[in-house]
């Protein structure tokens, strides 16, 4: 290359003056500062279109959670008990007649008539006492003893009927393990429904249903909260599988369950 050529030259015709130019190398690096923008530009452009979808999303979707609530609800029409007095029946004691035996003493002259011994036959059936009264026979049979004066209380007879599907219990049916249990069924099993979640809708759905002495979930309804809702809160109840029935005086009965569950959308 003349000299007057080489400050002017560029540095890769400088290095490749006399060497086989169509070989590749001298291709390459004569065009590596055009490929490296393009690929700087490409790479630019490809995240600019992830940052703007994923703002568009964040102002137009929602996330959700389900959030839910568990507590044994009786219901209100039964909540208040009325306590049953328990009958009272007083037991008088009866009088039995008795006869007068005094310890017999010695002495002189003529014996009074109020002091003689009574016979036989007017102490077999009497009670011994140191006075003298009328009343029934004794006849071997002991009065009951008096409660406080009270009489005795005769405890009443159980008639209820243990078939019958309980409103109030004693003891309310539970999901096995408690609320704990139940909380975590729910999280795992529960989801928001689509629609609802579209149209952004959330409240409470109240399911009714029994439970009966085995156990076995049946009859399971919503009595209220969104028509949307209410189909998955039944679902959620129907596949929850065996409980824990509710007891009645020791005995394991068929009962009626309310489960309140809460959904909610939140924005994140």
């Amino acid at each position: 290359m003349d000299s007057s050529k080489i400050l002017h030259a560029d540095v890769l015709d400088i290095i490749f003056e006399g060497r086989n130019k169509e070989y590749g190398a001298y291709e390459l690096r004569k065009t590596y500062n055009k490929r490296l923008n393009k690929a700087l530009i490409g790479t630019a452009a490809t995240i600019l279109i992830l940052l703007t979808g994923y703002y568009f999303s964040k102002i137009d979707g929602t996330r959700h959670k389900t959030v839910t609530e568990v507590s044994d609800v009786i219901l209100d029409e039964f909540k208040e008990k009325k306590e049953v007095p328990l009958p009272q029946i007083k037991i008088e004691k009866p009088q039995v007649r008795t006869v007068a035996l005094t310890p017999p003493r010695i002495v002189r002259g003529e014996v009074k008539e109020n002091e003689r011994p009574p016979d036989v036959d007017q102490i077999e059936d009497a009670k011994i006492s140191n006075l003298t009264n009328d009343g029934n026979k004794d006849d071997g049979i002991v009065a009951p003893p008096a409660n406080n004066g009270k009489g005795v209380i005769e405890a009443p007879k159980d008639n209820t009927d243990y078939d019958q599907t309980f409103v109030s219990v004693q003891i309310e049916s539970e999901y096995p393990g408690g609320i704990a249990a139940w909380m975590r069924y729910l999280t795992k099993s529960l989801h928001y429904p689509d629609a609802a979640q579209s149209a952004e809708i959330q409240g409470d759905v109240l399911v009714q249903f029994i439970v009966d002495k085995e156990g076995n979930v049946s009859d399971v309804q919503a009595v209220s909260g969104p028509d949307e809702l209410r189909e998955e809160a039944i679902r959620v109840i129907r596949k929850s599988g065996k409980w824990t029935p509710a007891i009645q005086n020791g005995r394991t009965v068929k009962s009626y369950k309310k489960q309140p569950i809460k959904f909610r959308l939140q924005m994140e």
